[in-house]
């Protein structure tokens, strides 16, 4: 098939099919002698897996590293270790989110308690300098140590 019809097939615009071609990571391409791309059905496949995969968090650099040249011949563990270690990434992101959520929860806190008789500049010292005090030290941090 040609590249359009892949494009309307994936919903990928062909600048990024091409790219993905340049990079490596679409390799089931043939040029006739016109100089014409022409895909297999195989590339609709990769370009979905590669589509998913970024949706999912993967590099493409990650993904290069995961997909194999034939379809037929996936490296079992090397999916499964690489898919345990996106979950471990992911989880430790979410857990670094609510940290920084938690924070910003209490900064809004502090700065919505502006006393009325206060100005803007002034709250902003208050809350920094109580920010620097209640900065919490857990067991383990840098700062405990």
């Amino acid at each position: 098939m040609k590249i359009g019809e892949l494009s309307k097939k994936t919903g990928l615009a062909t600048s990024k099919i091409r790219f993905y071609e340049d990079i490596g990571l679409l390799k089931l391409v043939n040029r006739s002698a016109n100089g014409y791309r022409t895909y297999p059905p195989e590339a609709e496949t990769v370009l979905n897996l590669i589509s998913n995969g970024q949706k999912a968090g993967f590099s493409l650099d990650e993904l290069s590293k995961l997909l194999p040249s034939d379809l037929g011949d996936w490296h079992h563990d090397d999916l499964l270790t690489a898919l345990r270690q996106k979950l471990d990434d992911i989880e430790a992101m979410q857990k670094k989110l609510a940290e920084n959520k938690r924070q910003l929860k209490n900064i809004l806190v502090e700065i919505e308690a502006k006393p009325n008789d206060m100005a803007c500049a002034e709250n902003a010292k208050r809350v920094i300098s109580q920010l620097g005090l209640s900065k919490e030290v857990s067991p383990g941090s840098k700062a405990s140590k």
